[in-house]
């Protein structure tokens, strides 16, 4: 019997290629109509692409990392399912809400639309309802490599909860291992591996390959523009924040249930607003193209924020115009919508000047790679508690150290320099910020 064809159907806005993210299916799957079959990044989105009929998995068009162009075929099934319903396969694909391009932040940052959740957050097929019986035990079925078969979200999840799939037991064809397995892993504490621990003594050898691809490919593009093309060069100071410290306290303590509460950032982000008029070639943008470098008047912070799916730059836009629980509230809004998948395009884009903070792993220092197209970047470091000599005397005070990163093209050390001071200034003596 002749097997069914399903190829990429016309995703719209004159998208002519998508890049294949990851499968939610494997040969010998069964699948039902609008089940999960792969999902698929464009330079739009992240679509997910449902199955257009009932069906059996025979054959996959398309490893991790491949480009797939409008047309090309994608998935195979046996010739025995249902028909196809009438609803074209292009009406039936779930577009995530589209977001733009990544841009280059600290370390890695990105704007790029986030993937879909992991297959156990899709429907799920009859086969993947429940949790597999116990079997005698038995080695879970292995693929290529000696390496237990399972889907890269399944293999993400894994590496999450620090579980090596090699002992879990997989319900699917072959052995395959679903989320539904590892669920039931997680949730008897690993004991349906039925197996004893293996020795401290016992060699690891096993080298697992990751495909770079998707969001974690245009990271990696941003992060190389900004590194080739920007000349960085670095400025390290230390700041003390007692007094900050003091004034924050006291605000959480007297704030009412509708302000948010507040850590340094929020400080900084007005400290910043207020030296930019003096600094103004540090809050720029330079277009290499037509060889400008535009300054702004306003200030529009972008803050780099750690997400499950990559690092995001959600941008405060108009700080000048904020007062400290506005700046403190907007920052909060953002950085949730960047973790939860649903920042705009309008959220992600526009930035001015970047922010990075490691918060309480924020160690002694670093060298921030610039957002570009910006000029400048200010790290910031976790605040401690330190001896430092004033005025003779040995006190115990509150030290935050900064770093910061320039592109020399537009700004000169001595330049660059004066700004760190000037916010310096600001930190150590907060009644300036609100002057």
């Amino acid at each position: 019997m002749t097997n069914r064809e399903f190829k990429l159907p016309d995703i719209g806005e004159g998208v002519v290629e998508g890049e294949v993210v990851s499968w939610h299916v494997a040969v010998g799957d069964s699948v039902s109509e609008d089940d999960p079959l792969l999902d698929m990044m464009t330079d739009k989105a992240t679509v997910t692409i449902p199955s257009p009929f009932d069906g059996s998995v025979v054959a996959l068009h398309g490893e991790v990392g491949d480009m797939v162009a409008v047309g090309s075929t994608l998935v195979e099934f046996s010739g025995d399912g249902d028909a196809p319903s009438e609803a074209a396969p292009a009406d039936k694909a779930k577009a995530a809400e589209p977001e733009p391009e990544p841009i280059a932040a600290p370390v890695a940052a990105a704007s790029e639309p986030a993937p879909k959740a992991a297959p156990a957050a899709a429907k799920p097929t009859p086969a993947q309802s429940a949790p597999a019986p116990a079997a005698p035990a038995s080695s879970p079925a292995t693929g290529a490599g000696g390496r237990a078969l399972a889907s890269p979200a399944v293999r993400r999840r894994a590496r999450e909860a620090d579980i090596d799939l090699s002992g879990v037991r997989g319900s699917g064809p072959a052995g395959r291992i679903r989320h539904a397995d590892l669920d039931a892993f997680i949730a008897a504490d690993g004991a349906v591996l039925g197996a004893p621990p293996a020795a401290y003594s016992t060699k690891r050898t096993d080298v697992e390959e990751i495909k770079v691809v998707g969001l974690r490919r245009k990271i990696a593009e941003a992060m190389v523009i900004s590194k080739r093309s920007i000349p960085h060069f670095s400025y390290f100071e230390e700041v003390d924040v007692t007094e900050l410290e003091d004034l924050r306290q006291m605000l959480n303590a007297t704030r009412d249930e509708t302000q948010p509460k507040l850590t340094y950032l929020p400080f900084i982000m007005l400290a910043l607003a207020r030296i930019m008029p003096r600094h103004p070639e540090c809050n720029a943008l330079y277009d290499e193209e037509e060889n400008v470098v535009r300054r702004h008047a306003a200030v529009h912070l972008g803050i780099a924020t750690q997400t499950e799916r990559g690092l995001f730059v959600p941008v405060v836009k108009h700080v000048e115009a904020m007062d400290v629980w506005q700046a403190a509230g907007e920052m909060q809004r953002l950085s949730g919508a960047a973790r939860g998948g649903t920042a705009s395009l309008d959220d992600l884009t526009g930035s001015t000047f970047t922010i990075t903070s490691l918060g309480r792993d924020g160690g002694l220092g670093a060298t921030p790679i610039i957002n570009h197209p910006e000029v400048a970047i200010l790290g910031v470091h976790k605040a401690r508690e330190m001896p430092v000599v004033r005025k003779g005397d040995i006190e115990v005070r509150r030290i935050m150290n900064l770093s910061s990163s320039f592109d020399h093209r537009v700004v000169d050390g001595a330049n660059g320099a004066a700004m760190v001071q000037s916010l310096k200034r600001m930190l150590e003596h907060p009644a300036l910020i609100f002057m």
